[in-house]
């Protein structure tokens, strides 16, 4: 038997005293802990108030990955006995630094920005899909169509341009109510059974691309002349948008 097997041996199931108190430190211990939660606590918020106020969805690449960093080193310095407070402090000034550096470059440099961000994706233009950009989006179509449902938009006909951000925000410019033309619906129990048969003529959306086009009943074309996927046709959403 190892020394690990005998460590494991030793250990009791739901021991409470081992639960809430170690048995490497003493209880005093705690008072400490509540001292290093106060100097991180400070020195995170100081750390976001350099960083600038924004929320998890306007957090660039680099914001992201600064916040991972110290929230990492400001979590080991609050409980670890041998994580000296200096220590978390060396980390908060460099990484810091490391920001204002980056933010220097990037206005100085506009293509550092662009190499490490990304850049702003056209997605949906005139009311259609533009498939190529919109699969090198980190959204899928669910969970963009439920972006825009929460803007009031019914359909891809009241939309004139819609882009992802390099934050991964969409922005979204509508038509004007006299401008609106139909387009492929965005309600889910619609969006979910697109048709491969049309029980009656009219227009009809690509349920990939949302293009538009007039189809006679019967089946549907093999094919979608625009984006040559075959995923069904949904009849057009002509409402207008009530903001």
């Amino acid at each position: 038997m190892n020394f690990g097997t005998l460590l494991l041996a030793d250990i009791t199931a739901f021991d409470w005293q081992r639960l809430w108190l170690s048995a490497d430190m003493p209880a005093s211990f705690m008072l400490e802990i509540a001292f290093r939660c106060l100097v991180m606590f400070l020195l995170t918020i100081g750390a976001l108030r350099i960083s600038g106020k924004r929320g998890v969805r306007q957090l660039s690449l680099f914001e992201f990955a600064l916040i991972l960093v110290l929230g990492s080193a400001a979590g080991d310095a609050t409980i670890y006995h041998d994580t000296p407070l200096l220590h978390a402090v060396v980390v908060f000034v460099v990484i810091i630094a490391l920001y204002v550096l980056f933010n220097f470059l990037t206005d100085k440099y506009p293509r550092i920005e662009r190499a490490l961000e990304g850049e702003p994706e056209l997605i949906v233009v005139e009311g259609e899909i533009d498939l190529p950009a919109f699969s090198k989006a980190s959204l899928t179509a669910q969970e963009l169509f439920g972006q825009l449902r929460q803007m009031q938009v019914e359909h891809l006909g009241q939309v004139r341009r819609l882009y992802i951000e390099a934050t991964g925000e969409i922005s979204v410019f509508l038509f004007e109510p006299k401008h609106e033309r139909p387009g492929l619906p965005i309600w889910p129990e619609l969006y979910k059974h697109p048709l491969h048969e049309v029980p009656h003529a009219g227009p009809h959306a690509c349920h990939a691309c949302a293009t538009v086009r007039g189809l006679p009943a019967g089946p549907v074309p093999p094919q979608c002349p625009r984006c040559g996927r075959a995923d069904g046709w949904l009849p057009v959403c002509s409402t207008p948008r009530v903001a």
